[in-house]
């Protein structure tokens, strides 16, 4: 697997798999659970490690040491607890504002729609949002790109250069000394996160979705489908997988203001299983259950490299995903 590096969100993708039981069946009401559980620990390691400049390795938090003792965290009930790990024997730093949303200071849900990530209104229209493009030709070369500016319309235009400032910026913290702080000639820790699959070295899938903080959600959801349900064409039902219910968790601070977190919640689509619902309620989960079609914002391309043939899939949410192939 093909991710961005630690000043992106892209290693949360990674060590959500590293975090999976070997045991874990596709489908089953305890399959939202396990995953909802890695990527609150996932999270919280992007919380307290990932930046442009963090002195702990990707190797460390990948490890199978790391990995195994994370995985331990995983308990038959929810978790509330934001639980940063200790990668190298490191202790973990957690911004004030994180650290005070800890003892109670501020939580919760975002408080208005569209706080955060640009969001599409409710009858589809948008005014600038970030979008996913994947392609892929004839002999195997792939793109995967989400490029974001949903915030350039309010923003001033250099008039020397024509185009206007970018907005990432707001993701890094004024306060020093923590691996995403604001720094001279240091990348904000974005949550933009482009996937590529790779088999025996060869690019085989590439696929993505906006979404900010649900990107790595959605996009392992549906990468699971893929690769762990009895699918046609060798497990590469792009459409299918994508138009699987899907889920979010906000239980960790969000990467946007006013950067709030929600512990315990997740957000379902009505077209969950009710018994699946119950489960995850029985369980300590605060569920919301939203539209059939709400969750995820999901495209890919695919090449078998046995046979050749290219497949795509589109977002049906929202209105705004296509799939085409010439």
């Amino acid at each position: 697997m093909a991710k961005a590096g630690l000043w992106s969100q892209g290693p949360v993708f990674l060590q959500q798999l590293a975090l999976l039981p070997e045991d874990l069946e596709y489908g089953t009401p305890e399959y939202p659970h396990t995953l909802i559980e890695g990527t609150k620990l996932a999270m919280a390691d992007r919380e307290a490690w990932y930046g442009d400049s963090t002195d702990v390795s990707l190797s460390a938090l990948l490890s199978r040491d790391y990995s195994d003792a994370r995985r331990a965290l995983v308990a038959e009930s929810a978790s509330l607890e934001l639980r940063p790990g200790r990668p190298d024997e490191r202790e973990p730093r957690l911004s004030k504002h994180v650290q005070g949303l800890l003892d109670g200071a501020t939580s919760g849900r975002p408080p208005v729609p569209g706080a955060g990530e640009p969001t599409i209104a409710s009858d589809g229209a948008t005014r600038g949002d970030t979008c996913h493009v994947d392609v892929v030709d004839r002999w195997g070369n792939m793109v995967a790109a989400t490029p974001s500016g949903g915030w350039l319309q309010s923003n001033p235009v250099v008039p020397e250069l024509g185009f206007p400032l970018g907005t990432r910026l707001q993701m890094t913290w004024l306060e020093p000394g923590l691996p995403n702080s604001l720094a001279p000639g240091k990348r904000p820790r974005t949550t933009l996160s482009p996937s590529l699959a790779l088999r025996d070295g060869e690019p085989i899938l590439a696929f993505g979705t906006p979404g900010g903080d649900q990107q790595d959600q959605w996009s392992l959801h549906f990468f699971l489908a893929v690769a762990l349900r009895e699918t046609v064409r060798g497990g590469l039902d792009l459409q299918g997988a994508i138009d699987a219910p899907n889920w979010h968790t906000d239980s960790f601070p969000s990467s946007f203001y006013p950067r709030e977190m929600a512990p315990g919640a997740v957000s379902v689509e009505s077209r969950f299983d009710d018994s699946t619902v119950a489960e995850l309620r029985r369980r300590g989960h605060d569920v919301t259950v939203g539209e059939p079609w709400s969750e995820g914002r999901l495209c890919a391309v695919a090449r078998d490299p046995e046979t050749g043939v290219l497949s795509a899939g589109a977002n049906p949410r929202g209105m705004q995903g296509y799939a085409t192939g010439r």
